[in-house]
């Protein structure tokens, strides 16, 4: 049976080269992205292998919806291997007061509040199977919306909640039956170097690495 790749984040660059990485590997990779309000300043091309993978829907505000994310993803590739959550959140410029209460509760929802659920569906996949890889990428590029531009309400916040979610489940990996790994990264243009970089390390498997966060950084991968 096929290596299962479940890929899930938002449209960004980080997600495409993600994906490109994982049609390297396989026959056939599932993704599901985050429905954002805006779309993406960076990396919107189709991503190299892309007819490679299955595209699913997911709700990220829904717990039903993760579950279903990770039945949909079982049943289309046979197993879930590895599951890939990519962080790299859309930037939001725009005065605080600009903001409305609903579109600030489906921003928490589907950036913070999704992630919880989907790891939660994730895990207790991997438990029952006794093995897989979740790994937590997030990009950690900062924003440049400019001195005079609003601030960002969304990408900062959004990452270093998702990095402080991830150093969480890092610290709890040693009693997990699964691999736990975190990567980030500070390089602006260097997301295909990325992907390679963190794919290396999950096609390793094993607990070596496991409960570890891997900063990645140009030098260190040539």
């Amino acid at each position: 049976m096929t290596r299962g790749i479940l890929i899930a984040g938002n449209e960004s660059a980080l997600f495409s080269a993600a994906a490109s990485e994982a049609a390297k590997r396989v026959e056939q990779y599932a993704s599901a992205l985050i429905p954002g309000p805006f779309p993406s300043s960076e990396g919107t091309a189709v991503p190299a292998g892309a007819d490679k993978g299955l595209q699913l829907s997911w709700s990220p505000g829904s717990p039903i919806s993760a579950r279903t994310l990770v039945l949909a993803a079982e049943n289309r590739m046979g197993r879930i291997d590895d599951a890939v959550l990519v962080c790299s959140p859309p930037a939001l410029y725009r005065p605080a007061e600009a903001l409305a209460p609903g579109e600030a509760d489906s921003l928490i929802n589907d950036h913070i509040k999704g992630w919880f659920f989907l790891v939660r569906e994730l895990a207790l996949y991997f438990r029952s199977r006794q093995a897989g890889t979740l790994a937590l990428v997030v990009s950690e590029v900062p924003a440049g919306g400019g001195k005079d531009a609003p601030a960002d309400l969304l990408g900062p916040p959004a990452a270093a909640a998702f990095r402080a979610f991830s150093q969480s489940l890092l610290a709890s990996s040693a009693i997990e039956p699964f691999s736990i790994l975190g990567f980030g990264s500070a390089e602006a243009g260097s997301e295909a170097d990325f992907a390679a970089w963190f794919f290396k390390f999950i096609d390793e498997g094993g607990k070596k690495n496991s409960g570890k966060w891997h900063k990645y950084a140009k030098l260190r991968f040539f």
